[in-house]
């Protein structure tokens, strides 16, 4: 890419401010990005293993979905000594503490900008690759972002997506569902509608195909999440279930985790090693822009 086209679409993007409204189209929710990177080392781990299975030849533009504190974005940027990484995100949050924790003097070729993945917003084959993990299912409309990804990659090039599937985290909703219903809860929940979308893999050749992309592979893949004991599950309950959390007053929230942990744990206990584990399920898309 020439460096002209560099300077268009940064001084085009970087000034964006973040949406008023969340990739679902809900009010945002209150990301506390130091909390999360500090309970995210399943995510993060995934994220690593299919970066491992992606062949780089050093050169390429990367563009991250869903980029959150920006710990994956950097780590691409470690594989493209002459290409670029660049992660988006709609938490204003999660994208100033991204920046102030990969300065532009250690990361020279990575960029971080505050945008919406049902708002993609690049010049034409920007991207030799678009990677996204543990994002995508906070987006109802997958099509939408789809069609911007066939925009934004290059003829050849490849999208690489793992995000929540269908029967993802059945246990931890269930705990919630019956957590919920309890008086102490109930009241705080009476309009409730539950925001996440686990999609199955059945419709997803089609959406790709309509986007100008080819499937290469498109599975259900189940994972086993783990957590240091109790301490462990209740801040990645504290940090990704918001929606549940952030429905409670904020003085009472510490009670509400506490309660989800006892109450999840006694139907799912710890292992011998003090372990807490989640029977999570990931899709996972690999596919090919068409030339």
């Amino acid at each position: 890419m020439r460096l002209s086209n560099c300077v268009i679409l940064f001084s085009f993007s970087l000034g964006k401010e973040c949406p008023k409204f969340a990739m679902t189209g809900n009010p945002k929710f209150k990301w506390d990005p130091r909390d999360y990177a500090e309970n995210s080392a399943a995510q993060a781990s995934w994220a690593k293993e299919l970066i491992a299975s992606t062949p780089f030849s050093g050169n390429e533009w990367v563009l991250d979905i869903g980029c959150g504190n920006g710990g994956i974005t950097a780590e691409l940027a470690k594989l493209l000594p002459l290409g670029r990484s660049i992660g988006i995100d709609s938490s204003a949050e999660m994208i100033d503490y991204a920046r102030a924790a990969h300065p532009a003097h250690e990361f020279p070729n990575l960029d971080f900008i505050c945008m919406d993945a049902l708002a993609i917003d690049f010049q034409p084959g920007t991207f030799h690759l678009v990677f996204s993990n543990a994002a995508l299912h906070w987006v109802e409309d997958h099509q939408t972002v789809l069609r911007a990804v066939g925009r934004v990659l290059q003829p050849g090039g490849k999208l690489v997506i793992s995000c929540g599937g269908r029967g993802n985290a059945a246990e931890i909703i269930r705990t919630f569902e019956q957590l919920i219903s309890e008086p102490a809860w109930k009241p705080y929940f009476e309009t409730f509608a539950f925001p996440l979308f686990f999609h199955g893999p059945e419709r997803y050749p089609e959406w790709l195909s309509g986007a100008g992309l080819a499937a290469e592979r498109v599975e259900l893949k189940p994972k086993d999440m783990l957590h240091r004991g109790e301490e462990g599950l209740a801040g990645w309950i504290r940090t990704t279930w918001m929606p549940y959390t952030e429905r409670v007053p904020k003085n009472l929230q510490p009670e509400f985790v506490g309660e989800f942990v006892e109450r999840y744990l006694r139907a799912h206990p710890l292992d011998s090693a003090g372990r807490a584990h989640v029977q999570m399920v990931r899709l996972e898309v690999v596919a090919v822009r068409r030339k």
